[in-house]
């Protein structure tokens, strides 16, 4: 078994970064570590869905949601292949005065070590990219809501 994780706090609202993070086919807009996100199931986002993601350098890789908990604002998905299964976890908690994303993956089964050895510094690259992303996304859509609702009470 191999971890990866990162978290990254960002100064926005915890209901802007998750709307944002569970809206899985615009992450290409925020992160380039992903190419395109294809649901397979109708949206939303929900336990079984089913999605096709392609990243740079990776082959395309289905992934099934496991896990959603919309009030505790987290989702694990999960991709298999032969001797490997991948778990992805995405949260969002609320952090001082605004929140904290956590990204992780864990690969596990008999090629699960070999698989994150050989993939780590990309791993830890692409989860980098993720975390700067939604955080940069996030705050800029807190900043426009702010500005947003201060013109309309004429401030």
């Amino acid at each position: 078994m191999t971890d990866f994780q990162i978290d990254v706090a960002i100064d926005a609202p915890p209901e802007v970064v998750w709307t944002l993070m569970r809206d899985v086919e615009h992450w290409p807009e925020w992160t380039p570590s992903v190419t395109t996100v294809r649901l397979l199931d109708r949206a939303p986002l929900a336990v079984g869905s089913r999605a096709l993601i392609r990243q740079p350098k990776l082959a395309p890789a289905r992934w099934r949601v496991t896990e959603l908990d919309e009030r505790g604002r987290v989702f694990t998905w999960e991709s298999r292949a032969p001797g490997l299964r991948v778990i992805g976890r995405h949260r969002v908690e609320a952090f001082g005065a605004g929140s904290r994303a956590t990204l992780s993956l864990r690969f596990t089964g008999l090629l699960g070590g070999l698989f994150g050895r050989m993939l780590g510094g990309l791993n830890d690259r692409y989860l980098a990219m993720e975390a700067n992303g939604l955080k940069q996304r996030s705050e800029l859509l807190a900043a426009r809501g702010k500005e947003e609702s201060a013109a309309r009470i004429g401030l």
